[in-house]
């Protein structure tokens, strides 16, 4: 067999994922390539430059990879990982895998997480999935004690692998209204990404419609009954002054605000992620 360079490899792997409509297709050949051969994106990209060829076995290993992200199946499923601020989160069949855009929703906890006057502030995290959140939190601000709940079975199993060793970071699986009730009172920051989508709001992008959990997407007829509960949970759970983060679809914001102003909370805001898009509403404990 004639010895094939990586160069091709990659470039012929992107076209077959451009031909089935993956939204970054090199970027996805590249990362395939480097999980196969064991080395980071940019030796990857460093070897293309080089002439570096790919071993039989290789090839067939990336090939079978390509053919799955064709599928549409997600690349996290595929290299068993996501990356999330600064951590890898293992992640696949069964677990909502963390977007980019939640990074910076997570800010909004972990900064008040920091400020808070509290020598050993608490953060919970409810509707923890893969631990992304939380584990975020527990790793940035080490003086913090952080609490994650999550009631899937599932999504729990994949938390319990990454939070694992995390020494500030109580992992609970349960429902978040009746969770964590010796914490009520006490908690200085509530942060959720909970299922807002609506029932009848099917996603277009085969990577979430068909293999995102259905029970960490969808939140009920208009993708807020989580929401409802989450408001009600998070006004015990905190101490006043404590402050509720939640993670939203950018059409939510106005529905959002006006349930926590019908429920009592202070000075409801909406927030834009790096697109412009909406996606966090906060708000204050009375």
């Amino acid at each position: 067999m004639p010895e094939v360079t990586l160069a091709a490899t990659v470039r012929t792997a992107a076209e077959r994922l451009a031909a089935a409509g993956v939204p970054d297709p090199l970027v996805d050949a590249e990362l395939l390539a480097a999980h196969v051969l064991g080395l980071r994106r940019g030796e990857v990209q460093a070897a293309i430059v080089r002439g570096d060829t790919v071993a039989e076995q290789d090839l067939a290993a990336l090939d079978a990879l390509v053919a799955r992200r064709a599928a549409r199946e997600p690349l996290q499923h595929l290299t068993g990982f996501a990356p999330f601020r600064h951590l890898e989160l293992a992640v696949g069949p069964g677990v909502f895998v963390p977007r980019p855009e939640t990074e910076t929703v997570a800010q909004f906890a972990i900064d008040a997480l920091s400020n808070a006057p509290d020598p050993e502030p608490i953060g919970v995290d409810l509707c923890t999935g893969s631990g992304a959140i939380a584990l975020a939190m527990a790793t940035e601000v080490p003086h913090a004690s952080v609490f994650a709940v999550e009631l899937s079975p599932d999504a729990h199993a994949w938390a319990a692998r990454n939070t694992a060793g995390a020494e500030n970071l109580t992992l609970v699986q349960g429902d978040l209204a009746d969770s964590l009730a010796e914490l009520d009172g006490t908690v200085s920051v509530v942060i959720s990404n909970p299922p807002y989508v609506p029932d009848d709001a099917i996603p277009r992008d085969p990577e979430v419609r068909l293999f995102d959990p259905a029970m960490a997407l969808y939140g009920g007829p208009d993708g807020l009954d989580i929401v409802r509960a989450l408001s009600r949970r998070a006004l015990e759970l905190l101490r006043p002054g404590g402050l509720l983060v939640i993670e939203h679809g950018e059409l939510q914001g106005d529905a959002i605000r006006t349930l926590l102003d019908d429920d009592g909370w202070r000075a409801p805001r909406t927030h834009p992620d790096l697109t412009r898009r909406d996606r966090a509403t906060t708000a204050l404990r009375p």
